[in-house]
């Protein structure tokens, strides 16, 4: 099994920035990627930043140039850091993780953390 844990969410004003952290711990594998996802009320989850073991990174379009993700593989951690905040970031941010155990596909999610953007 494989936990994460999330930190780094709140609420901020447009415009104004926040760093999120996800801290992996458990039995990990060979590690395909970590990346973070968000979930707005009425919404589907959709993914925001994505990071492969390789560190080949992927960004949601409505992102790019605003957002970093970033990871610490001596902590197990990956960040988010999240610039320029708008009003339609608001949502449920949740960390993800999908390895490889035994030639067999597993994928962790954290217990999500609140970002709420709003003047």
């Amino acid at each position: 099994q494989v936990q994460l844990v999330e930190s780094g969410g709140g609420s901020v004003q447009p415009g104004g920035s926040l760093r999120l952290s996800c801290a992996a711990s458990g039995s990990i594998f060979r590690l395909l990627y970590m990346g973070w996802y968000r979930q707005a009320p009425g919404n589907q989850r959709e993914l925001v930043a994505q990071m492969s073991a390789g560190t080949i990174i992927h960004y949601a379009d409505s992102v790019k140039g605003r957002f970093t993700i970033s990871r610490d593989n001596a902590k197990g951690t990956v960040y988010l850091q999240m610039n320029s905040l708008e009003p339609e970031d608001t949502a449920v941010y949740y960390c993800n993780l999908i390895q490889l155990r035994n030639a067999r596909r597993e994928e962790y999610w954290g217990q999500g953390t609140q970002v709420t953007v709003s003047s």
